[in-house]
């Protein structure tokens, strides 16, 4: 389920952004691994990932996966490097524009946001209208 879920946002990423697409690009790095750290935690703490939504305005990707637990993500206790797990929250702070949750049904949407082709950046690979995926 997590390897579908990058995978569908890869070609989402190729789609829409073109060269600026490709994972040569370190903000298409952070948001495959940012897809497969809340994919994960979904799965993990939610059941299973039941939604993944990808959506886009000119260089920003807007990333969402829905689960069944209503529980809210909250760090347990300080980041620590050397812990094996509980990296999630501290990468999204870390690398994403924004990101935060919302009471989905039962259960909840985790949400975050990147910026795939930065602001004022030539974005003309990222001039189409915004799509849904």
């Amino acid at each position: 389920m997590v390897g579908r879920c990058r995978d569908l946002t890869r070609q989402a990423l190729r789609d829409w952004f073109g060269p600026a697409g490709e994972v040569d690009n370190p903000a298409v790095q952070d948001v495959l691994l940012l897809v497969s750290e809340v994919a994960t935690n979904a799965y993990r703490h939610g059941g299973a990932p039941y939604e993944l939504g990808l959506d886009r305005t000119g260089g920003r990707l807007w990333v969402e996966v829905g689960d069944s637990s209503p529980v809210r993500p909250h760090p347990h206790g300080p980041h620590r490097a050397n812990r094996a797990s509980g990296h999630g929250l501290y990468l999204l702070e870390r690398l994403s524009v924004g990101w935060g949750s919302v009471p989905s049904g039962a259960g909840k949407t985790v949400w975050f946001q990147v910026d795939v082709v930065p602001a004022g950046a030539d974005a003309s690979d990222a001039a189409a209208p915004p799509r849904r995926a």
